[in-house]
């Protein structure tokens, strides 16, 4: 082919026509071959394993690129027990509105979301041995989901076999137990479809692999092309995973606690506004959150700032912006059609973050006050109070030992004495002194001024 190309430019460069010509034509010619072969090139993506958020990203990235390198078709090689519901639907949706041929390709089980996939391609092929169906969706503990989210499912899947011009109520039996459907389903119980039963209500052709596949379709030899998981999407699924959640939750806030104890901006703010934006962007690009979930934590930070920085106490304000964090956090957890098992381990995530930022700051208030990088930082004082080497509550005003003064209280053993203008506190050595006695300070420790009466006696050996 590449060599019939370059024939026809060699021809063309020596015809008559004008250069401006020539130089379109040559272009179209080159364009050509790239053509034809970005046209013999499948794009094959992996389904297998639970549906969850951190496929749908996958998925679509898959279908954006095979439509704009212009490839001829994308083979969905599908073998899942099910999974979110809402994670099926976004790429349910990315399939409708794909700009090249999707295919479904059951290569042996594409149960509940599966099934939902499988349906809304342009065409489902059923390797022997397959099955298809069961869409009801379950909860956690493996019981029937709520009515609101089975009713969902069902409308979906009755739409994606009216649009592919199926019998309906074959997609709705695969939800609803209750529906009957004579000689395919009894009522009380789920339709699931065996390749051979597929095949005759008309909703699959059986191939027997790929190869098989390809050749039904009329391209035959073409070259497949697995898509596999980038960088960027293994990233996401990490920090999006339930276990690595809290983790990023308590660095987040430990790193803003610090910061907001410690002048200017630093390693430890840095450290938590990163934390924070690695949880709520893995959570936003999966689905789980939206930007009102972000808008309502936001929201709730800025208020406990201001009651931290400008209102005195702990009061409405505090209490508002933490329900807001508390809130924005636990919706970003959710995602749309949350299920029970959806609502246990968000409680899990936050329950969790909330013992690691207790221990977390626990340890640090323990262990941390003898680094002298955080002293400089402010954070701890490093300066001890230990009985042991002594310690002063203030400063020892030596210049009032041996003063004379008077009490103007009695001093039992505690008052107050006169001395010249100043009025001090003192403690009597031994005895209870009767205010106007004269009285002189024999010891000054810190705000300790202890004072012994005088007498003549003792006046006169002074």
């Amino acid at each position: 082919m590449y060599t019939v190309t370059f024939a026809r430019m060699k021809t063309l460069m020596s015809s008559p026509l004008s250069a401006p010509v020539r130089v379109v034509v040559a272009v179209a010619l080159l364009g050509a071959p790239a053509a034809v072969h970005a046209q013999s090139v499948i794009y094959r993506v992996p389904v297998t394993g639970v549906v969850e958020l951190g496929m749908a990203p996958f998925i679509e990235r898959s279908i954006e690129e095979a439509a704009a390198q212009g490839m001829a078709a994308v083979i969905l090689d599908m073998d899942t027990p099910g999974g979110r519901v809402d994670a099926a639907e976004r790429i349910a949706d990315a399939i409708s509105d794909a700009g090249v041929p999707v295919y479904t390709l059951v290569n042996r089980r594409a149960f509940s979301a599966g099934a939902l996939i499988a349906l809304s391609s342009q065409r489902i092929y059923m390797r022997p041995g397959s099955v298809i169906g069961a869409a009801t969706p379950i909860d956690g503990s493996g019981e029937t989901a709520p009515e609101k989210i089975v009713s969902a499912m069902r409308s979906q899947m009755r739409a994606l076999a009216e649009a592919r011009g199926l019998d309906p109520l074959i997609a709705e039996a695969m939800v609803d137990p209750d529906i009957e459907i004579e000689g395919i389903d009894e009522a009380g119980k789920l339709l699931t479809l065996t390749t051979e039963e597929a095949v005759r209500v008309g909703y699959a052709t059986e191939v027997e692999d790929l190869p098989a596949l390809l050749a039904l379709l009329g391209m035959e030899g073409a070259q497949v092309v697995t898509s596999e998981v980038n960088w960027a999407e293994s990233v996401v699924r990490f920090f999006s995973n339930p276990i690595v959640a809290p983790f990023l939750l308590t660095l987040g806030f430990l790193g803003l606690i610090v910061e907001i104890k410690t002048a200017g901006f630093g390693l430890a703010g840095i450290a938590g506004l990163l934390s924070l934006s690695l949880f709520f962007g893995s959570h936003l690009v999966v689905g789980l959150a939206g930007w009102e979930d972000l808008i309502v934590f936001g929201v709730g930070l800025i208020l406990v700032v201001v009651e931290a920085f400008v209102i005195p106490g702990f009061g409405l304000f505090g209490i508002l912006g933490a329900l807001g964090i508390f809130g924005g956090l636990y919706m970003s957890l959710m995602g749309t059609l949350p299920t029970t098992a959806d609502f246990t381990r968000a409680g899990l995530v936050m329950t969790t973050t909330v013992l690691l930022i207790v221990v977390s700051a626990w340890v640090l208030i323990r262990s941390l006050p003898g680094s002298s990088r955080l002293a400089k930082s402010g954070i701890f004082l490093l300066q001890r109070t230990d009985r042991a080497i002594g310690y002063e509550s203030a400063e020892p005003r030596r210049d009032l030992v041996g003063v004379l003064g008077k009490a103007i209280t009695d001093l039992r053993p505690s008052g107050t004495g006169l001395f010249g203008d100043e009025r001090i506190d003192v403690v009597s050595e031994s005895e209870w002194i009767t205010e106007g006695t004269p009285i002189r300070i024999i010891s000054a420790e810190g705000y300790r001024h202890i004072v012994r009466p005088v007498t003549e006696k003792s006046s006169a050996q002074a």
